[in-house]
């Protein structure tokens, strides 16, 4: 199955203070999104393996955009979702966001072996979602538990599934819950 990409998307978004403290460095978070149209439209489908096999070739090119507009600034934190139009299933975007959609975007990265964090929901064209974000080492890192929030104008249409990656530079802004460092996690992941 070859997916038909309908639309491409990029939110970039910059934070260099929060709740009065400066972020050094600042915090730098990026939602690359591919809106697809959906194969299985008001059909019970039992096997999605071809979406499955179809995703490889989109996280490809999601994560090939991704490291273009990243241009060279670090990951520490990654999580992925999908929203899907009112004419499909939850479980056609948990098909797109399986393993072999992510591993382009750990290979990217290098060295990301943490579990990826998923969110997936049926929506509304403009309906929000909220991308949960963990740290790219270990997912017990709790400094780098966050959350991009993105509402996506006229996304997705009642066909179509919007998927989403989102790549963080640092943990939280503030972040001072203890636990294990990305640092330590980093160590620990490469020994």
């Amino acid at each position: 199955m070859k997916l038909n990409i309908r639309r491409n998307l990029v939110i970039r978004d910059e934070i260099f203070q929060l709740a009065g403290q400066t972020a050094e460095p600042p915090l730098r978070r990026l939602a690359v999104i591919s809106v697809v149209e959906n194969p299985y439209l008001d059909r019970y489908e039992p096997k999605l393996t071809p979406l499955v096999d179809a995703s490889v070739e989109l996280g490809h090119a999601m994560a090939a955009r991704a490291k273009a507009e990243l241009n060279g600034t670090l990951v520490e934190s990654y999580g992925k979702g999908g929203l899907v139009g009112l004419r499909g299933e939850q479980e056609h975007a948990n098909a797109l966001l399986t393993t072999a959609f992510a591993n382009p975007f750990r290979d990217m990265i290098g060295n990301a072996k943490a579990w990826i964090s998923s969110v997936t929901k049926i929506a509304a064209p403009g309906d929000s979602i909220d991308i949960p974000v963990n740290n790219i080492h270990d997912i017990n890192v709790r400094s780098h538990y966050d959350a991009m929030s993105l509402t996506l104008a006229n996304i997705p249409m009642p066909d179509e599934i919007a998927v989403i990656f989102c790549l963080f530079s640092r943990g939280r802004i503030g972040a001072r819950v203890g636990g294990m460092t990305h640092d330590e996690a980093k160590k620990s992941a490469t020994a």
